[in-house]
């Protein structure tokens, strides 16, 4: 938690406002979301998970010690998703993050303050070296989100996801918890602190990335 944002883990009952905010951002996530790609002659055809699936497969994933599925909580209410996913452990200790946000709450520093806050519980609570994200280049909200936080650049994965129909080059942003001995979520802080004294008002962009999505 921190302010007026928690950060928690996604239940069953969060399907109704899940649902209502996904919907209502459906133009605005569209763009980033993972996708499953067109079956091979040989493959199976895959279907997108109904919510509860999703609920199901995130429990069944993060019992096994493979993920951390949260939602966002702003001002009380559902605003986001972010998904700590591939975690590996033995002589890796890693993972990787997915997140969107509800537009309504964009530019509010939602994004930024969810990712500080879940990397310092991957890298204090949990144990885990290393967090990376994968953006698309061309999501220059959601990059904006890790660069204000002082994600390295790793460089390209060319058509590394299948997002909005297709393949998709990401680009890599990574931390280990050697560069963050202190918390990011207080060095986050320091950071938008200082640059309240010299940013003008509304200056503010939207961020949002591309986890895995359910459906109805």
């Amino acid at each position: 938690m921190d302010g007026e944002l928690t950060l928690r883990p996604i239940k069953l009952r969060d399907q109704r406002a899940w649902r209502e905010v996904n919907r209502r951002n459906r133009d605005w996530l569209r763009p980033w979301e993972a996708t499953i790609p067109p079956p091979t002659p040989s493959g199976p055809i895959a279907h997108r998970p109904t919510y509860r699936q999703m609920v199901r497969h995130l429990r069944a994933e993060a019992n096994a010690g493979r993920m951390l599925p949260f939602v966002i909580e702003y001002q009380g209410r559902l605003a986001g998703q972010l998904t700590v996913a591939g975690i590996t452990w033995g002589s890796m200790c890693s993972g990787h993050v997915g997140y969107w946000v509800d537009e309504a709450v964009a530019g509010r520093g939602v994004m930024p303050t969810s990712l500080a806050l879940a990397v310092d519980h991957c890298f204090r609570t949990v144990g885990l070296h290393r967090v990376e994200v994968c953006i698309r280049p061309e999501n220059v909200p959601s990059r904006r989100v890790v660069e204000k936080l002082g994600f390295r650049s790793e460089g390209l994965r060319p058509r590394f996801l299948h997002i909005d129909g297709g393949w998709r080059d990401h680009l890599v942003f990574a931390l280990t918890a050697e560069e963050v001995p202190e918390g990011l979520l207080p060095r986050w802080h320091r950071a938008r602190a200082l640059r309240a004294e010299h940013a003008p008002q509304g200056s503010a962009a939207p961020s949002t990335a591309e986890p895995p999505q359910g459906d109805e």
